[in-house]
């Protein structure tokens, strides 16, 4: 059952056990001085009003922890909030138990149907708290002087997200195997997800190898969970451009074996890939060439990259349901497409100048972005929808797209590097509209997340 359910069982049987103690304790008070005055009412119902406050206490704790101070190293604008943090103090999570609340967890939610509302109580964490943020994204340290972008949480229309909290996540992967695999942004999301933890539980670097440590692995001992980060920009089978060979080349009928090749050890998968199927590449399928993007001088056909995405993402999904037939179950997660927000040239001061996040009937969702996004859906609908025999998998895209393209305002910007202003504004600034600050708008993808694991939890797995 959920947390909330088990401290309030907790609380009862507490409560049952206490009012038997206290009615022996007062018939043997009562019998050995009769003349003794009855307690008064107030007496009598304070222990009860007190366990019927507590367990609202800890529900208001549960959505609205207690905040704490900012960093040192940012000055906050009057009339801003404080950043906040929380220490999570939840039961054991198990699957719902009462009629009611298994119909509950079978109610879905689209999570992309929302708006990005004020919240006072901004982040989890800040850019000290958390050692894991890679340093073209720590915003804050890096002299961003706004913080308004900090203060914004999405509210789906159909149903409401819980804060983030660290230990509900944590005892749902308990002795199991979280990956994130794919590109920059799968890093992105991975590295918002370990800061969030980290406000309660501290990780532990076990691995770490590659160029840029591209594939690192964490461990918290206190739940026997480890998280990791497989560098796989196409998830197939792909061989990245080199200074004599200017573009990519994808095998879509194969999948890329430096994370694959470690499936059987992986419970749970988060899929993030997109941007660099917009560079140029050559596409294959075994020996044959499918045509090209981008590849000029090459005399291959010109192809768009939408379907070669969608293929992309079919071959991995194949290959996992095949790799884990008969075996344990895999929980898979399919980010959908997050768009950048450039505005005009890369190396121009207002490539991504917003402070707030777009309204809704400033933007709407079109082009490239729908289309990477509809080519990730349709796949993943397929699998879900299709009639042949699955491992014990259960799969959600979860669909960001929406909430990334409302949010100009969370990117590192010029501040991809410290203090690029520091010697005034000059004429070209390398900017980052692609990436997000953290903290910042991607920590709220982990919370749909997170929501999307306790929902799980209520239901069975397919057999395959």
């Amino acid at each position: 059952m959920p947390p909330r359910h088990s401290i309030l069982k907790l609380i009862n049987n507490q409560r049952k056990t206490e009012n038997k103690q206290n009615k022996r304790g007062s018939e043997k008070n009562t019998m050995g001085n009769p003349f003794k005055e009855p307690p008064s009412l107030t007496k009598k119902l304070f222990p009860y009003i007190l366990y019927a406050l507590l367990p609202i206490a800890l529900i208001r704790l549960y959505f609205y922890p207690i905040p704490i101070s900012l960093s040192s190293s940012n000055q906050i604008p009057q009339n801003t909030p404080t950043l906040t943090t929380t220490a999570a103090a939840s039961s054991s999570v198990s699957p719902p138990s009462t009629e009611d609340e298994r119909e509950s967890a079978k109610i879905t939610c689209d999570y992309s149907n929302g708006k990005w509302v004020p919240d006072k109580l901004g982040p989890l964490y800040n850019d000290t708290s958390c050692g894991t943020i890679k340093e073209g994204r720590n915003c804050m340290s890096h002299g961003r002087p706004d913080l308004g972008y900090l203060f914004w949480r999405w509210s789906p229309k159909q149903c409401n997200i819980p804060r983030f909290d660290p230990q509900i996540f944590l005892k749902l992967l308990k002795n199991k195997h979280l990956a994130f695999v794919g590109d920059s942004m799968a890093r992105n999301q991975l590295e918002s997800l370990l800061c969030m933890i980290s406000s309660a539980f501290s990780p532990e670097l076990v691995y770490s190898t590659g160029e840029d440590n591209k594939f690192r692995r964490w461990h918290f001992p206190s739940h026997n969970v480890n998280v990791s980060i497989y560098w796989s920009p196409f998830l197939v089978n792909g061989t990245e451009k080199t200074e004599e060979k200017n573009y990519n080349t994808l095998h879509l009928e194969s999948i890329d074996e430096r994370w694959a090749s470690e499936l059987d050890q992986i419970d749970m998968v988060v899929l993030s890939i997109g941007h660099w199927f917009l560079l140029p590449a050559v596409y294959m399928y075994g020996d044959e060439v499918l045509g090209c993007h981008f590849c000029a001088g090459q005399n291959y056909t010109e192809i768009e990259f939408y379907d070669v995405f969608g293929k992309a993402i079919k071959t991995t999904l194949d290959t996992i349901i095949e790799r884990r037939r008969g075996g344990k179950g895999i929980d898979v997660i399919v980010t959908t497409f997050s768009p950048h927000h450039f505005e005009g040239e890369w190396d121009k001061f207002g490539a991504c100048p917003k402070t707030e996040p777009f309204k809704e009937e400033e933007k709407k969702l079109e082009g490239m972005d729908a289309e990477m996004r509809k080519a990730e859906l349709k796949e993943v609908k397929a699998i879900r929808d299709g009639d042949k025999k699955h491992a014990k998998l259960r799969l959600e895209a979860l669909d960001v797209t929406k909430l990334a393209l409302m949010r100009p305002d969370g990117h590192p910007g010029p501040y991809l590097y410290a203090n690029p202003f520091a010697n005034g504004i000059g004429d070209r600034v390398q900017n980052d509209c692609v990436h997000w600050c953290l903290p910042g708008p991607i920590d709220s993808w982990n919370e749909i997340l997170l929501d999307v694991m306790v929902r799980w939890a209520g239901q069975p797995r397919r057999e395959g």
